[in-house]
């Protein structure tokens, strides 16, 4: 045989996710391609001197994971030790949380501002006791009083930060928030320390600018965790000057460069496709029209090692995404039907009434579908979906364009009139299995318990024939696929294991899809990746033991001991 494999796997389950969702037995990786798959029998040409091959011993083989909306920046910047960890396990209370920020006083220099990320009232005893009580400034004045100290809730969508933060950035009882932000005020009108979607700008534009070195290290750190989880690929979802005020900085267009570098000196250990952010929330339709020409069109921001020079199967630019609404907890996600106590939240967008956001937020998704990108749009509520997909379909029409491959981020609430047009269209929807997870217990106060059993709806989706793929939202929850697989066939909630919504539980081989092939789809790319057949990339996940067999509440403890991206091994155990 003229090209012996690089490697070779043998002695597993190959599970293919292609078209029948076939097993094999066997594999071999030539030069970054898959070029056999089949038995033990069908790899003996391919093994010469150099080949290593693998014993899997009954190990499953998978596709990489392909995580399809992770903050990779972000996530590293809210990780320990870059960030403190506020979040369940590692703190159960508010005074656990007081009691993180106290340890951190007295390790930094005098005026340093402190950050942490992850707090979640569903998680925090006292706010769990009494829903009413939320975490105040008052809670962190009596442990930082001279610190400024602002902590990122799990969601990206609060900040709740103590009044030295305050004072530094100006913000007392008559600040006018942001339109579509909130500044939280007591029955006195006085700040109390939590600011809402928006409003969180304030915060970002006064904290110092990310430095490169720390946006490396961020990112470092993020590829480090995902070669470890057999993530292989992962949507950076928002990046360029729109998040210059978000996390820091962190989704800023400065981010984009580091990529690039890490790209260019062959530390890009995960394969990145990106979201571009021209504006942040609540921009007009006005503002975001000339964000978005400012960039030159599709892989305008992305200079010529993302756009073509260097490897755009490694990073490329996809297409913009836009801020629909906000989210259940904050009740911003915009419903049909009022939360429990009232309210039907709105979109996000610049306008005074509904009907001004509804043409706002159209006149941005014709103006991007015209100029040839790819849409991802937040959209959590049940309205807020039917409105975005609704200006999906508006702007095919009105422009034609072949595989757009629009999708509605997160999709927490999809209507069946949302469903039937995203299938039609050949759009897709994004869903968050591990937040599903997470949020399950809680949002029953907010939406009661029929609509937070149906939120995230993956078996109407499918049966609808919409493109599903999940993605963690990191740093909004751990990118941990292994567990949204389980949340997927299970719907058990991480607080108390019940059962949410067991009407829209999926199989094994359809949550393995929305990880992988599917989650290509959202990449134009599933022609090339996303399941193992000769001729794709060598992008490659084996998990110890049969996940074929498993029971699914023991998914999660699955050890990840092997992961290749490109025919290169980036995570190992098998060795050890």
């Amino acid at each position: 045989m003229d090209t012996y494999a690089d490697l070779v796997f043998v002695g597993g389950r190959v599970v293919t996710v292609d078209a029948e969702f076939s097993v094999a037995s066997a594999l071999a990786v030539t030069g970054g391609i898959i070029s056999a798959v089949g038995g033990r029998d069908d790899m003996a040409p391919f093994v010469g001197p150099a080949t290593r091959v693998v014993d899997l011993r009954g190990a499953t083989l998978l596709p990489g994971i392909n995580d399809s909306h992770l903050h990779g920046c972000a996530f590293g910047m809210a990780s320990p030790p870059l960030s403190l960890d506020v979040a369940h396990p590692a703190v159960s209370s508010l005074a656990d949380v007081a009691e993180v920020v106290r340890e951190a006083v007295g390790r930094v220099q005098d005026g340093q501002w402190i950050t942490g990320h992850g707090w979640d009232t569903g998680y925090l005893d006292e706010c769990v006791t009494d829903p009413s009580r939320q975490p105040s400034l008052h809670d962190l004045d009596a442990v930082s009083p001279d610190h400024p100290v602002v902590l990122y809730s799990f969601s990206g969508h609060a900040t709740w930060v103590n009044s030295k933060a305050l004072e530094l950035i100006g913000i007392d009882r008559d600040t006018v928030a942001p339109p579509g932000g909130a500044i939280v005020v007591d029955e006195a009108g006085e700040p109390t320390g939590l600011l809402h979607e928006g409003a969180q700008a304030l915060v970002q534009n006064a904290l110092p600018p990310l430095s490169r070195q720390e946006r490396t290290d961020a990112i470092r750190s993020t590829l480090a965790t995902l070669a470890r989880l057999g993530v292989t690929s992962y949507t950076e979802p928002g990046l360029g000057p729109g998040g210059d005020g978000i996390m820091r900085g962190a989704l800023g267009g400065e981010t984009l460069d580091v990529y690039r570098q890490l790209l260019a000196d062959g530390e890009l250990t995960a394969r990145v496709g990106v979201l571009l952010l021209p504006t942040g929330m609540a921009s007009t339709a006005e503002e975001f029209a000339r964000g978005l020409d400012a960039l030159g069109g599709p892989g305008g921001l992305a200079g010529p090692e993302v756009s073509g020079e260097a490897d755009p199967r490694r990073l490329a630019i996809h297409g913009v995404k836009i801020f629909g609404d906000g989210i259940v907890p904050n009740k911003t996600a915009w419903m049909h039907e009022p939360y429990v106590g009232g309210g039907c939240g709105s979109l996000c967008v610049g306008g005074e009434t509904d009907d001004d956001r509804i043409a706002e937020i159209g006149a941005m998704i014709r103006h991007a579908h015209a100029a040839g990108y790819q849409l991802g749009v937040h959209v959590t509520g049940d309205r807020a979906g039917d409105t975005v997909v609704e200006a999906f379909a508006a702007a095919v029409a009105e422009h034609p364009r072949p595989d757009a491959r629009h999708y509605a981020i997160h999709g927490d609430f999809l209507t069946a009139h949302s469903m039937k047009v995203l299938a039609a269209h050949d759009f897709g929807v994004n869903m968050n299995p591990t937040i599903k997870w997470t949020v399950a217990d809680m949002e029953e106060e907010f939406v009661g318990t029929g609509r937070a059993a149906y939120a995230w709806p993956y078996r109407d989706a499918l049966d609808a024939g919409v493109r599903v793929a999940s993605g963690s939202d990191a740093p909004v929850t751990h990118p941990d696929w292994r567990q949204g697989v389980a949340t997927m066939m299970l719907r058990e909630s991480k607080a108390t294991g019940r059962v949410s919504g067991p009407e829209q539980r999926i199989g094994l081989a359809e949550a393995i899809r929305t990880y992988t092939i599917d989650a290509a789809w959202q990449d134009f790319a599933d022609d090339w990746k996303g399941s193992l057949e000769p001729g794709k990339a060598a992008d490659l996940c084996v998990l110890d033991g049969d996940l074929l067999t498993a029971d699914p509440h023991d998914i999660p403890g699955m050890p990840v001991v092997l992961t290749v991206v490109d025919g290169r091994v980036v995570h190992d155990t098998l060795r050890d």
